[in-house]
């Protein structure tokens, strides 16, 4: 019989915008998901992500960076600096918790909220531990990629090709430990067979590498 996970209601920032936590029994780690424009925290990849995660013994928050009239403003889905203080509100909730406070904490981005993942990273080199970007648009953010420490992996389909282009250039402007996963014959959403399990063990790895490592300077 598998451990009981733990499941918390939570509510983010000023904004209060709505989230769950989940925790495996003694979590290594705890992921902070960023979804991507036109997604929320329900997203069906995002969540199955987070089951591969929870099955790996790490803990994760999904949360909605945007409030429901925010998301209906479409300028707002790519506002990276918006998003990446929604980010930043969910870091600062999860310090103020004692009990996941200490838990070494990671970043996982798909599409312009892996922009915000980083660029909330690169502001909070003391918080985050690693970050993981799924289809992501890194590009966008800008002139904070060379300001990133957290080690970041980029995982992009193979046969989604301006988004691959786009993160290999990002990728040259990174100067921290830095992977770029090409899974083949994948397209943007990772929605051909295989492919998404893929991109969830890719994560799970990274993760589990780097938030160990950031537990045991802890």
């Amino acid at each position: 019989m598998s451990n009981p996970r733990t499941q918390e209601k939570v509510e983010i920032g000023l904004q209060r915008l709505p989230g769950e936590v989940v925790l495996p029994p003694q979590p290594k780690g705890l992921v902070v998901f960023a979804h991507g424009s036109g997604s929320s925290r329900l997203s069906p990849r995002n969540l199955y992500v987070a089951e591969v995660l929870h099955a790996s013994g790490l803990g994760t928050l999904l949360f909605d960076l945007l409030t429901d009239a925010e998301a209906a403003d479409r300028a707002n889905v790519f506002d990276i600096p918006l998003l990446a203080g929604r980010v930043g509100e969910a870091l600062a909730a999860l310090g103020e918790r004692a009990d996941l406070a200490r838990l070494p904490t990671g970043l996982f981005g798909a599409s312009t909220g892996a922009a915000a993942a980083l660029v909330a990273a690169a502001h909070r080199p003391a918080r985050v531990a690693a970050v993981v970007s799924r289809g992501g648009r890194p590009d966008m953010a800008g002139e904070s990629l060379p300001a990133v420490r957290a080690p970041t992996l980029l995982i992009v389909g193979g046969d989604d090709h301006t988004v691959l282009q786009l993160n290999r250039q990002a990728l040259q402007q990174l100067r921290c430990e830095k992977r770029l996963e090409i899974v083949p014959g994948a397209t943007h959403l990772f929605e051909e067979p295989g492919t998404l399990e893929q991109v969830a063990q890719l994560a799970a790895d990274w993760f589990g590498t780097h938030l160990a490592r950031a537990g045991s300077r802890a």
